[in-house]
């Protein structure tokens, strides 16, 4: 049995990728290597990770950061060598290899070859074959390549993997679409490597037979080189990966000539270690350099090399970032011939059908299958993502053979995807270019695969959905609405995650990270929206809803209208005042030269217009004279920079009802009551900032009532019915609550409605679910499986 000294090392691994990285998980935990995970966060790959290092990748200051506090806390722990498998973290991965000193590829060669436009110029400048290229920023740029180039040519990011936005146009017209096309649509959503920069550049189309050259790199020797072929590559104007075989069925002079070529690139550049995927042409005119992948090649390279030739380009790659000293022999034939193919379908669309007949899997040709789509699940391919179902590689005696094995491997594996046909007459009228709805169709697609989940769903099964909790989570904290904040976000995790839902924590602080999290690949299916501020911003904060619509991700609660015109208290009283919804007479001021109304009568109270958790709020606030009123007029505008609402004050208790629900399926909770009657001397009967979030022990004499005792029956009625009235005109969704003052008359007036309520466990909404006997995680429940029924009822995602 052969030795592994890999066992018990320890690997830094930068980014684990998404699901199809799961082949590399597995390989490195049977290699019985200790994995330290640096990552957004904690995933599918826990099975397979030590140690986690949970940072953001795309903020390398932070990664780097994160990377230095864990070596300090763990001095125990000796890191042996890093790695990526992640295009995404090519430039991170060579970062810390510069500053720890471990084996790998230099920043500034990294820089250069990651950026293909930078790529091109290298080639230029070293006596490597280039084709033709120039940088696009605008329409000018695009006037001289016509005039210069010839056709047909390939239109590309300068970063980017998967052939994303990589488009071959063959005439101006086409050209001109397609360069417009990407640039209103270039986005990290579509294509994450893009974080690294969003640079468009031209190039002349070479012809010639694309190949891939997967290179074992150590000390400045080429250790192991074989040659790929592509086939099937174009997707009409796209460029997608169909096939690969390996070996080539390049002649052996045409092999040596592109493995030299990719030597020399190497050696110019400087690049002595690694795991190398290198993408090139043959042509008449010789070998053509496409671009250098600096790891291990995706999805399905590592399958088919190790089926060809017996060599395991993981562990390999592993060993050569550890120092470990790789050796083959001078010769090698292959073992195998191997064909690798993707499962594309010709339209984007929902996966509706899969059949995998029983002699599939008894096929002894067939060498591995990975699926990544289940039925229901959208597939997209261009233009409007680069997408497959999974993929396949068969193997045979010879290429030929392998081709006839493919085929017999394709007729016992089946699939139909239904194409995407909107009912608008966007999707029905004929498009000018290919380009013309593809954005459109991507996001209606994806918004009828979500709701055609959640049509499935009932309590039973909420588990099976992913949950995005949107937060504001700050540990450091010493604020008290931002530890509450924070002891919220945690506790609805630990409460959802006990009761094994699947969670992601959405951190509306790390806002750059927030938005990375919203992307389609992190498969959120809907969000629980827990967040309050934005750049500490209560008002802003009322906006994250528009976020999770931009991304055409369903979430609970109410969406950006109704928080912004429920926030604004001078809006919300011109709301209920034209529905007669019984409010106290009130006046706003917008600056100090503004007149308040001689008519309202004393005493008056005055707060901030836009202000939330009783900002603003003190005991001063209740204001009986001019003077006083005056004084506080000014400080509210000179603190806040908002304009000042003026409303008679009600001296009487406060009653909340708490609504949760939807159009006639409504839930009215237990209604609680707060009495003021024992807050004595010069003490105002309110909830002012320091009783809410201030120590002062005179508030301790609050008599809270849950649920309210002694209440009018008549009074309960009406107040229900108009919390029902406020909750209606306001186009509240899923759950609120409405506050009121009673005055010694047992006159109701609704003082505001809180159209995203805490969840934190103390909070109103919890309090009054426990006078009904609803448990905490039933209430959480309730909130998510009510935003699901309203998403059945609807065809659409951001415009209920």
């Amino acid at each position: 049995m052969k030795h592994n000294n890999l066992k018990n090392k320890t690997i830094l691994l930068i980014n684990t990728g998404s699901t199809h990285k799961r082949h590399v998980m597995k390989r490195l935990k049977q290699l019985e290597l200790k994995v330290i995970a640096l990552n957004t966060e904690k995933n599918w790959a826990q099975p397979y990770v030590d140690e986690w290092i949970i940072t953001n990748n795309y903020d390398h200051t932070q990664a780097m950061r994160d990377l230095d506090l864990f070596i300090q806390t763990h001095p125990e722990i000796k890191i042996d060598g890093v790695i990526t498998f992640w295009e995404d973290d090519v430039l991170l991965t060579s970062k810390i290899v510069d500053k720890y000193g471990f084996i790998g590829i230099p920043l500034s060669i990294a820089q250069e070859v990651r950026n293909k436009l930078s790529f091109r110029n290298f080639c230029a400048n070293n006596n490597l074959p280039f084709p033709k290229f120039k940088s696009i920023k605008n329409d000018a740029d695009l006037n001289e390549v016509v005039k210069n180039f010839k056709f047909p040519l390939v239109i590309k990011p300068a970063f980017g993997s998967q052939s994303n936005y990589v488009v071959k146009v063959t005439n101006k017209q086409e050209l001109k679409n397609t360069y417009n096309y990407i640039k209103d649509t270039l986005s990290t959503t579509i294509e994450s490597a893009l974080n690294d920069g969003t640079e468009v550049f031209i190039e002349e189309y070479i012809e010639g037979d694309e190949v891939d050259v997967d290179i074992l790199l150590q000390n400045g020797k080429v250790k192991f080189a074989v040659v790929s072929d592509n086939f099937e590559k174009t997707f009409d104007e796209f460029f997608i990966d169909m096939g690969q075989s390996a070996p080539s069925s390049l002649s052996y002079d045409t092999q040596q000539k592109l493995i030299e070529m990719c030597e020399d690139t190497l050696e110019k550049l400087g690049i002595y270690n690694g795991c190398i995927h290198y993408e090139a042409k043959a042509t008449k005119n010789g070998p053509f350099p496409i671009e250098v992948n600096l790891r291990l090649g995706g999805d399905y390279v590592w399958s088919y090399i190790k089926d060809a030739w017996d060599v395991d380009l993981i562990e390999n790659a592993v060993r050569i970032a550890l120092g470990d000293l790789i050796k083959f022999p001078k010769k090698m034939e292959p073992k195998k011939y191997v064909i690798g193919w993707d499962l594309h379908p010709d339209e984007s669309g929902i996966l509706a059908e899969l059949d995998i007949s029983d002699e599939f899997e008894q096929l002894p040709f067939l060498e591995d299958l990975t699926m990544y789509k289940q039925v229901g699940e959208a597939v997209l391919v261009p233009p409007e993502a680069t997408e497959t179902i999974g993929w396949l590689t068969v193997s045979g005696e010879n290429f030929l053979d392998a081709q006839d094995n493919l085929q017999h491997a394709l007729d016992q594996l089946s699939f139909k995807v239904v194409k995407f046909d909107t009912e608008s007459a966007l999707g029905k009228t004929v498009r000018k270019n290919r380009f013309a709805t593809a954005t459109f169709n991507k996001q209606m697609l994806m918004k009828q695969v979500k709701l055609a989940k959640f049509r499935q769903l009932d309590r039973d099964n909420l588990k099976n959905i992913k949950i995005g909790l949107a937060c504001n989570l700050n540990e450091l904290s010493i604020d008290p609405i931002g530890i509450d904040l924070t002891n919220t976000a945690k506790s609805v995790e630990k409460l959802l995650t006990d009761a094994k839902y699947k969670i992601e924590m959405l951190n509306v602080n790390d806002f750059n990270m927030f938005i990375n999290q919203l992307k389609p690949e992190n498969d959120i299916d809907l969000i629980l929206n827990l967040s309050k501020t934005l750049n500490n911003s209560t008002f802003l904060g009322t906006q994250i809803p528009t976020f999770f619509e931009s991304f055409n991700i369903p979430y609970v609660g109410s969406n950006t209208s109704t928080n912004i015109l429920t926030k604004d208290k001078i809006k919300f009283k011109k709301i209920l005042q034209y529905h007669d919804i019984p409010t106290p007479d009130w006046d706003y001021i917008y600056t100090t030269d503004d007149i308040v109304n001689e008519e309202l009568e004393y005493p008056l109270i005055v707060k901030p217009a836009n202000q939330d958790y009783s900002f603003g709020i003190t005991n001063e606030s209740v204001v009986r004279t001019p003077a006083e009123l005056k004084k506080q007029i000014k400080n509210i505008l000179t603190n806040f920079n908002c304009p000042v609402l003026v409303e008679e004050f009600i001296d009487g208790d406060e009653m909340r009802v708490s609504i949760v629900g939807n159009g006639d399926d409504l839930q009215i909770l237990p209604i609680s009551r707060t009495i003021f009657d024992n807050l004595l001397g010069t003490y105002e009967h309110i909830y002012t900032y320091d009783a809410k979030w201030g120590k002062n022990p005179v508030y301790n004499n609050l008599i809270e009532q849950y649920p309210v005792k002694n209440i009018n029956k008549k009074l309960e009625t009406l107040i229900t019915e108009i919390a029902l009235d406020t909750y209606n005109i306001t186009k509240t969704k899923d759950f609120a609550c409405i506050e009121f003052r009673i005055d010694e008359n047992n006159n109701p007036y609704v003082i505001e409605i809180d159209p995203n309520p805490s969840l934190n466990p103390n909070a109103e909404l919890n309090k009054v679910a426990k006078v009904a006997e609803i448990k905490y995680i039933d209430l959480i429940e309730e909130l998510i499986l009510t935003a699901i029924t309203r998403y059945r009822n609807t065809s659409s995602i951001n415009t209920i």
